[in-house]
């Protein structure tokens, strides 16, 4: 049976030369709220332009898992999740947000940037129409 692990893995950018964007939705992650010890559900939304490294979608789900059962305030598991993507890939830019579940009355919403230094962004296209 898979259990839930803290290594995250990478394999190569198959495009190093070109910027592009990775995006990933994951619907189920869950932390145990510091205070209560009850489960803190959110949505996170990655957003990354890779470097040299993408991060491996397997290892990132049982990272994710290993979340389950540790505490820790929304801004904090926030930041630290993007934190280890970003030493693990060295990404161009990286963008995680956190949609936390209601939670007393209030939704919860930490959005962390990562921007390579000496990194920038593309000039957005208009199309026409």
């Amino acid at each position: 049976m898979t259990q839930p692990d803290t290594q995250l893995e990478t394999f190569p950018n198959p495009q190093p030369q070109r910027d592009y964007t990775i995006r990933m939705r994951m619907p189920e992650f869950t932390c145990l709220c510091p205070k209560t010890g009850q489960p803190d559900f959110a949505t996170l939304n990655l957003a990354y332009i890779p470097d040299q490294q993408c991060v491996e979608l397997k290892s990132l789900k049982l990272y994710l898992w290993s979340y389950r059962d540790q505490g820790g305030f929304h801004e904090a598991m926030t930041n630290r999740i993007s934190d280890d993507l970003v030493a693990l890939l060295n990404p161009r830019y990286l963008r995680l947000t956190a949609e936390f579940n209601v939670r007393g009355g209030i939704y919860t919403t930490v959005v962390v940037e990562h921007q390579a230094p000496g990194w920038q962004a593309s000039s957005p296209v208009t199309l026409p129409g």
